[in-house]
């Protein structure tokens, strides 16, 4: 189903929002857009929702299990409006967002669906889930010079780490059960990113409620949906491979000519399992077997 916009698609396609979990995938440019909404697709997601451009061309396979939305995503602040929108248009729906040439894994993906993972982290009195965001790049850039490449895609093993997220209306003291992630590459080439841009998390995932807003920085203002586990134990958590900034880094030209390779002597191939992000900590199972 194709939508003429936004405001068409809330009218029209009330049905996309019936059942959760639904996926709202932001297509900033042409890369990898039939890959990542195959892998959706694959995860299980009831509906997917993909914002892009007019002039981006979808594989028919694709066409036809997606609800194609015209967005114009160079527009300030159109992710965080548009995803404001359909919150308040689907109360009680569990959503997801991120952008093309990002993929979601969580603990089990191979044998387990979103929506039973979802069912679970809803058991635990959870509606927001944390995601990491690991930066993907390609090994040759000389191969491939947009950094994205899915047959030899590398990530970083270590060089992660989280810092204590302080509460300017509590004089600055730690919010509970919040972090700051950093690492990848976003750490790595931290001189070619703004300081606002440089945190690694994002509640990717959340069960849709009325006066909800997602904010810029990949957080929402309901501030128990920011944090990383309930009070009482450790809650799964998940990961989104993204090539977004290896390639941003590549075709942004205050930066693309200082980087030759994004190899260093911490870069190994990334297998696409969930079990290497699991093993690298890189996302949690909690009480999930």
């Amino acid at each position: 189903m194709r939508y003429s916009g936004l405001d068409d698609f809330l009218s029209r396609g009330k049905a996309a929002l019936a059942k959760g979990p639904v996926a709202l995938v932001f297509c900033e440019d042409a890369v990898e857009v039939d890959t990542t909404l195959r892998h959706h697709l694959h995860s299980g997601f009831h509906a997917i929702v993909a914002f892009m451009d007019d002039v981006i061309d979808l594989a028919p396979d694709v066409a036809d299990d997606v609800h194609r939305v015209t967005c114009d995503l160079k527009v300030d602040g159109a992710v965080p409006r548009a995803v404001n929108a359909v919150n308040a248009a689907a109360p009680g729906i569990w959503m997801y967002y991120c952008y093309n040439a990002e993929y979601l894994f969580y603990p089990f993906c191979e044998t387990r669906s979103v929506g039973e993972m979802l069912s679970f982290h809803t058991e635990e009195r959870r509606d927001a889930m944390l995601t990491y965001v690991v930066d993907l790049y390609a090994g040759d850039l000389d191969r491939w010079p947009d950094a994205v490449s899915l047959d030899e895609a590398f990530l970083d093993r270590s060089g992660y780490y989280a810092l204590a997220r302080p509460d300017p209306a509590n004089d600055n003291h730690p919010k509970d059960r919040q972090l700051d992630f950093f690492g990848g590459l976003r750490w790595r080439y931290e001189e070619h990113v703004p300081i606002e841009r440089r945190k690694i998390d994002r509640i990717a995932l959340w069960r849709a409620k009325p006066g909800l807003h997602l904010r810029e920085d990949h957080t929402f203002d309901d501030e128990e949906y920011n944090t990383y586990a309930c009070p009482w134990h450790n809650n799964v958590t998940a990961a989104i491979v993204s090539f977004r900034t290896a390639k941003a880094l590549k075709l942004n030209p205050g930066s693309t000519f200082d980087i030759r390779s994004f190899k260093w002597h911490n870069s190994t191939p990334f297998e696409w399992h969930s079990r290497q992000l699991l093993d690298l900590g890189l996302m949690e199972p909690g009480q999930w077997f």
